[in-house]
């Protein structure tokens, strides 16, 4: 096999692609779930704190 024959093999060899994609597929995956959890936990701050507050006597509305 000369050089150029083994340069268009690696090319055509799509054998890799698979993990590759599983890859970028599951980052992103996590990385959505990050974002979630983090505004989440901001949200489940911000109705703790108004509650505690509620309950230290202040005339709060925590909404819904």
């Amino acid at each position: 096999m000369n050089m150029k024959q083994i340069f268009t093999d690696f090319i055509e060899d799509e054998s890799g692609l698979t993990a590759v994609e599983y890859a970028i597929a599951g980052g992103l995956v996590v990385g959505g779930m990050i974002a979630a959890f983090n505004q989440l936990g901001t949200n489940a701050t911000s109705k703790i704190n108004c509650l505690a507050s509620a309950v230290n006597g202040a005339s709060t509305d925590c909404g819904s």
